[in-house]
Parts: C-alpha cells; sequence; structure tokens
C-alpha cells in the first residue's frame, strides 16, 4: 500500500510511476457476473465451449470489464490520507491493446499525469496500464480522472 499523507504530496510526485499492484486473476465468475450485471452475454465471454474454438481459443474478459478493474486497483494499492471523498470524473483515454483470456493474470502500472488544484481539492489524472502476465502488448491503457476534496 502507497500512503500520502494530503493530496499535494501526491500532488508533488506528478510526472511518476507511482504504483505497481499485485496479481489479479480474471475468472470465469467475475467474466459471468459482469455478463449479468451490463446485459453483454456475447458468446466470446460466456459460453466456455464454443471459445474453444473461437479467435482466442478460450473465453475473455470484456474491455469495460478490465477498465472497470481501475478502481479496485487503486483501492487496495493506494490511500491518500486527509480528504474527505474521490469521485471518479470519467476518462481522457482508453484503449483496449490485447484480450484477457479467462484465467490470465492482470496488474495495474499506475502514473501520476497531473494533480491540478480545483476547488476544495484536487483534480487528478492517471495513466494506467493494465499488463496481462505474459503478453506482448498491455490489455488496457486509460487514463481516469479523479476528484478528490479535503
Amino acid at each position: 500500500m502507497i500512503i500520502f499523507d494530503t493530496l499535494d504530496d501526491l500532488a508533488a510526485r506528478a510526472g511518476q510511476e507511482i504504483l505497481v499492484t499485485d496479481w489479479y486473476v480474471m475468472t470465469q465468475e467475475h467474466i459471468d457476473q459482469f455478463a449479468n450485471a451490463t446485459g453483454d452475454h456475447q458468446w466470446i465471454h460466456v459460453d466456455p465451449q464454443r471459445a474453444k474454438s473461437g479467435p482466442f481459443g478460450a473465453t475473455i474478459a470484456h474491455g469495460y470489464l478490465t477498465l472497470s478493474l481501475l478502481p479496485g486497483f487503486f483501492a487496495r494499492s493506494l490511500d491518500v490520507r486527509n480528504k474527505c471523498m474521490g469521485i471518479n470524473y470519467g476518462c481522457n483515454k482508453v484503449r483496449f491493446m490485447s484480450p484477457v483470456p479467462v484465467g490470465s493474470r492482470l496488474r495495474m502500472r499506475a502514473e501520476l499525469l497531473e494533480a491540478a488544484p480545483i476547488e476544495g481539492g484536487r483534480q487528478v489524472t492517471w495513466k494506467c496500464t493494465i499488463e496481462r502476465e505474459g503478453a506482448d502488448k498491455p490489455a488496457c491503457v486509460a487514463e481516469p480522472v479523479y476528484r478528490y476534496f479535503v
């Protein structure tokens, strides 16, 4: 767990890689739960038998499921103290660069791009790269933006 006492302490690290998370395993249960929550039941995600003969040889995680891992990666790896709350403000860029087959091990690298002052806090922009163990390309590269308030 990386800990910053204040938002100003975090802001002082702009331009640097701040964290690399522990590995996370993508299971079929996670994929099925996401499919149920979103209504996206495309066979490449939820039909292991059919997916065996498909283009990836197994089911793959939804791209948006991979993106949705970001908040959990941050929650398990980063703590900014002396703030009252943080909100997701959106993403500047998102790219899904390679598939995430079931059973893949993923981790996130996060570089702090900017921590600009806003009324009552800071708007923090990250460059997050979700790596898949053994893959040549990242599974996802995104620039999420959060607003933290004191």
